[in-house]
């Protein structure tokens, strides 16, 4: 066992971890970028929210559900043209972050308004009583007051663009997944495949572990 690991293969895959740690990374952070202003607009406008407009609301929560409802694989190929439009291609590192962004964002957003949800109203209501204004509501309020469980819901959703981005890795993304099925599936090399797999589940660990200390850290304001 291992006897395929030559030089190149161990190459091969410090190149393909580095590309799973690219796409992961500028997508959660694009993502995250998009999603949490998107949730906190969300719970703004929700039922009792700051900014209450039920027709705002559910129209915005129809497209975040419709978006967050698509299985990924089909979501990667529907949005090529988009994709090439952006990055120039549709196959690589780069065309496949554009997805992926896509994929994690309205799931950031829904984690987002669900940690704002647990923020006592009673908060919000003082801030309001002293003439907050939103802004402030948000920053001061909040986002403080829902750090810990926005932290947990972004540490969630970095975990799931692992896997996805190892789905992408299936029609040419490239990254740990596209190594697994080049080498560990059409080539039958088992063992290339079972290492792909470890250095998966060690790079899950280490981001919900990193997430974990900073929930714990944040919650101990």
């Amino acid at each position: 066992m291992f006897e395929n690991f030559s030089d190149t293969m161990l190459e091969l895959f410090a190149t393909s971890l580095w590309e799973t740690v690219v796409m992961v990374g500028i997508s959660g952070v694009v993502g995250a970028l998009i999603g949490v202003p998107l949730g906190v607009f969300l719970r703004l406008t929700d039922h009792g929210g700051v900014l209450e407009n039920g027709p705002l609301n559910k129209v915005v929560g129809w497209i975040v559900n419709a978006a967050r409802s698509t299985p990924f694989i089909i979501l990667l190929v529907a949005i090529i043209p988009l994709t090439r439009l952006i990055v120039g291609s549709s196959i690589g590192t780069a065309a496949a972050v554009v997805p992926l962004t896509l994929a994690v964002a309205p799931f950031m957003a829904r984690l987002v308004e669900t940690a704002l949800r647990e923020v006592d109203n009673g908060l919000v209501e003082a801030a309001q009583a002293m003439g907050a204004t939103t802004s402030q509501i948000v920053w001061k309020v909040l986002l403080p007051e829902a750090m810990p469980g926005i932290v947990a819901g972004l540490t969630i959703s970095f975990v799931s663009l692992t896997g996805y981005s190892a789905m992408a890795g299936a029609v040419g993304g490239g990254g740990l997944g596209d190594l697994g099925i080049r080498y560990g599936y059409q080539r039958f090399l088992p063992d290339v495949m079972l290492v792909v797999v470890l250095i998966l589940i060690f790079f899950v660990q280490a981001i919900q572990s990193l997430g974990d200390w900073a929930v714990r850290r944040l919650s101990h304001r």
